[in-house]
Formats: structure tokens, sequence, C-alpha cells
């Protein structure tokens, strides 16, 4: 079973840390950002962000986007591998692109690439129809625990951050993977008039997706993901209710293999200077993420332990070897 003590966020707290003493860009530089997904996902709203910030502080010159979707971002991942030693490069991508490879067998992981700096999170989100019994989680728990098969429950992709949340409630509760009914959808819309339609009884995903359904009552909020509540919303924790599963579905970017340490730094304080910046703290403010900095040698060890904790919940799930 999943310890709860390795949870996927149990490092997903914001760092303090130090400033990075590494060297910056002499001039703004011309930036190309590679989103291993179609544009309008939560990868391609990061990476716009980043760019719409970076054009207001002036810390580019230019930007260019490059779209690459397809299979969680291992399609895209082994064409920006292939682009080693590429200066003025950062791929934006997150906590999905390794449990897809995981799932996908991709012979090509982000292990192999060169962590600049995590940014942000998403808590998700616990919801289910608005003229559902259940209204609180400890309803949703106790109607779990009485029967896990019938508690269906809507969400992106199989093995996806929708799909390991349950896992972690599962573990969480004593129950089996093999006793949870999780329906896995293509989109987001999919889910969202299957869980309003009352065709599951709960549905899991990122708060900003459901959040328009829950403000218009259409759904009824149950618990968020994170350590905290979100600012100036009215719902509870899963901690708060007396369940011990966390989980942010965090966000980063990284640089080609084999670049030069000089320059790697020179993107790491670039992205510093992003994540502390007045324009950047709006944008998450108003889009409803959490700051989630980190820099290089700290993101590279939360993606060694992140690796390890997402490959043992993905086994609970039948979903890796």
């Amino acid at each position: 079973m999943i310890s709860r003590r390795t949870l996927l966020a149990a490092s997903m707290i914001p760092t303090s840390g130090a400033t990075l003493a590494g060297a910056r860009f002499s001039s703004p530089p011309d930036l190309r950002l590679f989103v291993p997904a179609a544009p309008g996902g939560g990868w391609d709203g990061t990476a716009r962000a980043a760019e719409k910030v970076l054009r207001e502080t002036r810390a580019a010159s230019s930007l260019q986007f490059e779209n690459v979707p397809g299979a969680g971002g291992t399609v895209g991942l082994p064409r920006f591998v292939g682009m080693r030693g590429r200066r003025n490069l950062l791929m934006v991508s997150g906590l999905t692109m390794i449990s897809s490879a995981i799932t996908n067998k991709s012979p090509i992981a982000v292990s192999q690439l060169t962590p600049v700096a995590r940014l942000i999170g998403e808590v998700h989100v616990l919801v289910v129809p608005a003229e559902s019994p259940i209204r609180t989680l400890s309803d949703f728990v106790a109607a779990f625990r009485a029967d896990p098969k019938g508690m269906s429950v809507a969400g992106g992709s199989a093995g996806g951050t929708d799909h390991m949340l349950l896992g972690i409630m599962g573990s969480a509760l004593g129950i089996p993977a093999t006793q949870l009914s999780y329906v896995a959808f293509s989109g987001g819309g999919p889910a969202v008039t299957a869980i309003i339609g009352g065709q599951v009884k709960a549905g899991i995903s990122n708060w900003s997706e459901f959040e328009p359904h829950v403000a218009s009552g259409r759904m009824r909020a149950i618990a968020l993901s994170g350590t905290e509540r979100l600012p100036d919303v009215d719902v509870p924790t899963m901690r708060e209710g007396g369940l011990d599963a966390v989980l942010y579905n965090w966000r980063g970017v990284w640089a080609p293999p084999g670049i030069p340490e000089e320059h790697r730094e020179q993107l790491a304080s670039l992205m510093e200077d992003l994540v502390r910046s007045e324009e950047w703290k709006r944008e998450c403010k108003n889009r409803g993420w959490q700051e989630l900095y980190m820099p290089p040698a700290e993101f590279a060890a939360f993606l060694k332990a992140e690796t390890g904790s997402i490959e043992g919940v993905l086994r609970q799930l039948g979903l890796a070897g």
C-alpha cells in the first residue's frame, strides 16, 4: 500500500530558498518555449502566462512557441531531447509527463533533461452532482467505504493526476485499487457532462476546471487536495475532513540536455526573477495557482523522489510494471 508519508505532494510546499547567485543574461534573450501538449491545456496555459510576464517585465526580447501534442507529452519529449545543447530553449511540462512516460513505457524520460525550475501547482477538487445526497467529505467517505465499486468517479485519462488522486484516497482509506471505479474521459467537457448529468457519482479535476460549474450551482465541491484552503474559497481540504490525501498538479520548466552550466544558471536566474515578480504573483492569484517554486538543485532532487512516488501509485493502480 502507498504510505501516507510518501504521497505525491508530500514535499510540494512552497520553498523560501535563498536567491540564486548564478549568472544572468547580459541583455534580454530571444526565448523559445516548447510545450509537449496542444494549445489550451494546463501546460500551454502556464507557458502563455510566463510569456505574458516575461514580455511585461521586458525580461525577454522575443518569444516563440512550439506545441507538439500527444500521449501525455511523450510524443514531444523525444523531440525536445533531440535538441541537445540548444540555447535559450525551455520546455514547460509537469507531473503528467512523468506518469505518461511510465504508463506508455517510453524509452525517453524527463531524467534525461536539464531541470531549471518548478513553478506552480494546481489543487484538485472532489465534486458531486448538485442533486447528490452526498454533501460533505464524510458523506463521500462513508459511501466510498460501503460500496467502492458503486462510487464511480469521473476524471481525465487513466493514469493521470485525477486517477492518481483517487488511488491515493483509496489507499488512505484502505480500499484496494481493484475496488476503485474510475471512469476516464479524454477531455474535461465529457467528464463535466457525465457529472452534471448524474452518470457518475463524483468527479475529480483541477479546481480551475470545475470552479465555474461549482459557482453556477451545477456541481457541489466536497474537498480540495491541497495542504491548505484556497484564498476566498469556502471548500475544505481533504485533510480537514480526516482524509490524508494531498496532491498538487505541479508544472515546471526544463532545458535540453547538454547545455553549459553557465547557461543553465542564466535560465534559472531568469525563472527566479519571473516567479518573484509582482506580475507573476498576479497571474497565479488570477488563475488559482499555488506558487511552488523550486530552483534547479532542489527541483532535480524533487523529481527523483517524485518519480519513485508516481511509480508506486501507478503500480497500485495496475498501470506500471
